[in-house]
């Protein structure tokens, strides 16, 4: 699975403009973003769509983020990963 080119990331514009809301967050490059310096979330292109790699405590949780439900899943678990224990 190959990191999302530009035609992929022109797709989830909506959703990066979502994302690039929250202040805890730094795009280093376009569709990849840190948190405290650490790669926190990037995406992927695949024939079967568009995919999002989020760091968990453990390891990376990737989520399909092709229609605005997946979308959403993905904000939401962001939102519990952003979230202070």
């Amino acid at each position: 699975m190959k990191h999302a080119g530009g035609e992929s990331l022109d797709i989830l514009e909506p959703l990066l403009a979502e994302i690039r809301l929250r202040p805890e967050l730094t795009e280093k490059k376009r569709g990849t973003f840190y948190r405290k310096g650490r790669a926190w979330l990037h995406f992927h292109e695949d024939p079967k769509g568009l995919f999002a790699d989020l760091r968990g405590p453990d390891d990376w949780l990737r989520l399909r983020v092709s229609d605005p439900a997946e979308q959403a899943a993905l904000i939401a678990a962001m939102e519990a990963a952003l979230r202070p224990s």
